[in-house]
């Protein structure tokens, strides 16, 4: 088994440098960092466990994690399965932080500054905005030495060390193959999403309308709305959505507040002429699938999405190891009423 002296000796560095590497410990050059990785990896280094529980002990952790606002109940379920890890996690001495924020780049940013200055994290598990700005605050915590994993949505072009979620382009191409089995005929489709600025959403609907295009000429997809995944905003876009287009047959409600949206369906008296397509066991959709007013969601194991990116996050703090693979995908789970 190698040993941190030898380590030291390859890399061309000091024993307390390389402790610091492969604790997480303290700021190190980050060329010189990844020399130290990159030899620890190929001598095949691991780290005694009774001595990481000891480090882990010592060093009082604290992991923050932002998600999306409170208004859609998928996050209850996220957040059981950070509270489930979180448990796990308080006996290594290490403590998480949750905030929950809009849909809005300046609240999220204002949120996880709050976490890295006053909270002093050590690392993030975050649900991001796609911004810009989002993407250079994830580079800025990581040459600060503070790594990033995103859950549920993803963002691109920046340094998070792993995703932990849905594939939302299959996600998506799922639910145009559930639309064209559970219909017949000619169909006009009205889609209700969350926000354009959250990944997620806009790779499920890239999805879902390519495959409509390659596969499924006969579904015709009349118009998009917003609903920021709030009910009372979602009965209120699906109610003028319904009203400016009476041809439309089918709804696919591709994020949050499809209860806001079941309701509007039901006050105009439409709930036998329209197919609902809808995602998530939230126990409202459970009670409409049920009801036979949504004939079937689409599930992605929300207490999966809180608990896997602390884990991976505790981990790589405690060992300096970067996951093995960079997308941790849950499954496309389909349930319709006899199986819910």
């Amino acid at each position: 088994m190698p040993t941190i002296k030898e380590i030291a000796e390859l890399a061309g560095v000091s024993r307390g440098t390389v402790d610091r590497v492969l604790n997480n410990r303290g700021a190190v050059n980050p060329a010189t960092a990844q020399k130290v990785r990159d030899i620890a990896k190929a001598l095949d280094y691991r780290p005694n466990r009774a001595g990481l529980v000891l480090a882990a002990q010592k060093k009082n952790l604290k992991l923050g994690i932002v998600l999306f606002s409170s208004h859609n109940p998928f996050f209850d379920d996220v957040i059981k399965g950070v509270q489930s890890k979180a448990e796990e996690l308080a006996t290594y001495n290490c403590h998480v932080i949750i905030k929950q924020v809009n849909f809005d780049a300046a609240e999220q940013l204002a949120a996880i500054n709050h976490l890295v200055e006053v909270e002093e994290i050590s690392g993030l598990a975050l649900a991001p905005y796609n911004d810009p700005q989002i993407a250079a605050k994830i580079d800025e915590l990581w040459d600060k030495g503070i790594p990033t994993v995103t859950l549920n949505t993803d963002i691109e072009n920046c340094n998070r060390i792993a995703y932990v979620g849905s594939d939302y382009t299959k996600s998506g191409e799922t639910a145009a193959g559930l639309i064209h089995l559970l219909t017949k005929g000619e169909v006009n489709l009205g889609i209700v999403i969350g926000s354009e600025g959250v990944l997620c959403h806009t790779q499920r609907i890239a999805g879902f309308r390519r495959q409509i295009k390659q596969h499924y000429p006969h579904i015709h997809i009349v118009e998009t709305v917003l609903n920021h995944d709030d009910d009372f905003e979602s009965y209120d876009q699906t109610t003028k959505l319904l009203e400016r287009h009476p041809e439309i047959n089918a709804l696919f409600f591709a994020a949050g507040g499809v209860y806001g949206g079941c309701r509007a369906v039901s006050t105009l008296g439409l709930t036998e002429q329209i197919t609902i397509l809808a995602y998530d066991k939230v126990p409202t959709t459970l009670e409409m699938v049920n009801q036979g007013v949504i004939a079937a969601t689409i599930c992605q194991q929300p207490r999966t999405q809180g608990s896997k990116p602390l884990d991976i996050l505790f981990s790589y703090l405690t060992t300096g190891d970067l996951p093995e693979k960079e997308y941790h995908y849950t499954a496309v789970d389909i349930r319709i009423k006899e199986n819910i």
